[in-house]
């Protein structure tokens, strides 16, 4: 555990609390009072009061519409169905800049609604509600119909020989075996809504502000850091607790109704209901999903002449950006790529070691580390990447001006993934073997690498997909420490958006393109690598 805590303790807490004392410290001591006076502020109780209730609305919207998606992907087996799970899956590894991007492109100025039928929907709340729903669809379809796909049909059936009608069967049986999936999928989809941030910067305008849009605006623009310190206690403790009833309802989740083999549960759709439902599904999937992403490429090879290529070929010039780079654009993709890989494996060693710790070991303190390994996904990436810029600036520390920056921001996100991806995987391997092996005389390094790691290495893989993925598309924190000469993918966007100009936009649109399928290329080798359904990502 000792390189892990170290890493967090060094790159995440110490910045954090250096961003919280910057703001409430003074010569006089700590200011609480600030609390007070800030979360009595109106404007700030109305970020607060939207950030919560376009948070929940996002939650029961996902639910409401991805729900049916999960049953169909657990029950039901039809031709092109790993290939649809994976298409579901690309939005949750896109970065919300391409996100917000995309639903630009359909809903905004210009967009393919706006060229149809004079129908505008960004700046307003809807927009923000049908792109978090893209984004965490393949949430709830993984985590609900991971288990759903896994629970004995016949103990439904059996309800139904005594009496019960479909409804009650599905509503007395198979309902409590899915409530703590269904609730762990909402924590998470309430805990990504309730601190979007790229989503609603692109898509809400100066309307609407979540506590991250607003940690941004008090940080960067305004240099109120008092009151940007306490949006982040406040989003802090809100993340603790969602991040508490999550752990809760995954304990709940291991001790579900006897589990069976997928591949025995799922069958042919049978009848006209059935194939209406699937129909249903593959429509919503087509018009959530494709369409968006369909439309974000369309955008990027139209112009006022056809289509073509223009935007991409103008993606190699520093000229055709006017002044928005110091280089051209197009070296963002290779300062991702590169910034990405090292962040992967940073994210791997880091995650690997806590993984393989938390397995040795039981207590309440492991618990509390492996809650601690989770706070980077809802801590304000904003705060991070501030407090990098305000602690990491001396010896031996002083790191400010190296490109290593990037990647170590990166790598908080991507530790997660890696935890959550390979601690199933490493808890079932028997200890047995170990023991046997260290019989046999091997030392404890050569039990791992000929027990444990023929075990996890498909595991590794996947996890280093995701760091990958993540990593690539990273944008709160990134947006402070990329360097003028090295912007990353995510930051270049969201730059040639900011400015006017149908050149720009272009450039904003071939460029999420660009991203775009380097996460889907990423995410389509990881479902072909990974045969079985480990790990909760």
């Amino acid at each position: 555990m000792a390189l892990p805590v170290a890493f967090f303790a060094v790159f995440f807490a110490y910045p954090v609390a250096a961003i919280v004392g910057r703001g409430l410290k003074t010569d006089g001591g700590w200011q609480f009072g600030r609390i007070g006076d800030v979360l009595t502020r109106p404007d700030i109780l109305g970020v607060l009061w939207f950030t919560t209730w376009q948070a929940l609305a996002s939650t029961a919207l996902t639910l409401l519409i991805a729900l049916p998606g999960a049953y169909v992907f657990a029950r039901f087996d039809f031709p092109g169905k790993q290939l649809l799970r994976a298409v579901v899956t690309v939005p949750f590894v896109l970065p919300t800049v391409v996100v917000g991007t995309a639903f630009l492109a359909l809903l905004g100025r210009g967009g393919l609604l706006d060229d149809l039928w004079g129908v505008r929907l960004d700046t307003s709340v809807w927009a923000i509600l049908l792109a978090h729903v893209f984004f965490n669809y393949a949430v709830v379809v993984r985590t609900v119909g991971g288990l759903w796909s896994q629970l004995d049909p016949r103990q439904e059936e059996a309800a139904r020989v005594l009496g019960a009608g479909r409804l009650a069967a599905w509503w007395r049986v198979t309902l409590p075996a899915l409530g703590p999936a269904v609730a762990a999928a909402a924590l998470m989809v309430f805990l990504f809504t309730f601190t979007s941030f790229g989503v609603v910067q692109i898509l809400g305008g100066p309307g609407f502000s979540t506590l991250e849009v607003e940690i941004y605006r008090q940080t960067a623009q305004l240099l109120d850091l008092p009151t940007a310190a306490v949006l982040t206690l406040v989003q802090f403790a809100a993340v603790g607790a969602i991040l508490a009833v999550h752990a809760w309802t995954v304990r709940k989740r291991e001790t579900a109704l006897r589990l069976v083999d997928p591949a025995l549960t799922a069958r042919r759709p049978r009848g006209a209901g059935q194939w209406a439902l699937l129909g249903g599904v593959l429509g919503t999937v087509l018009l959530l999903i494709l369409v968006p992403l369909g439309v974000l490429v369309e955008r990027s090879l139209g112009g006022p002449g056809g289509y073509g290529f223009r935007f991409y070929r103008a993606l190699g010039s520093v000229e055709s950006s006017g002044g928005t780079f110091l280089v051209p654009p197009l070296e963002a993709v290779w300062n991702s790529l590169r910034y990405a890989l090292v962040a992967t494996v940073i994210a791997l060693v880091v995650g690997g070691l806590a993984a393989a710790a938390l397995t040795r070991r039981a207590g309440r303190l492991v618990r509390g580390f492996d809650a601690l390994l989770m706070l980077p996904l809802g801590v304000s990436a904003v705060t991070v990447g501030f407090g990098f810029l305000i602690t990491l600036d001396e010896p031996p520390l002083d790191l400010r001006a190296s490109w290593i920056l990037v990647p170590l921001a990166q790598a908080l996100v991507g530790v997660p993934f890696v935890v959550r991806t390979m601690l199933p995987v490493l808890r079932a391997v028997d200890g047995r073997l170990r023991e046997a092996a260290a019989v046999l005389g091997a030392s404890p390094l050569r039990a791992w690498r000929e027990v444990d790691l023929p075990l996890v290495r498909r595991a590794s893989l996947v996890a280093a997909g995701f760091a990958f993925a993540v990593s690539l598309g990273e944008f709160g924190a990134t947006v402070f420490i990329a360097r003028p000469d090295r912007p990353t993918l995510p930051v270049a966007v969201a730059r040639l958006l900011g400015r006017p100009g149908e050149l720009n936009y272009g450039q904003a649109m071939a460029l999420s393109t660009v991203l775009m399928v380097v996460c889907a290329v990423s995410l389509l080798a990881l479902e072909r690598i990974r045969t079985d359904r480990s790990g909760e990502f």
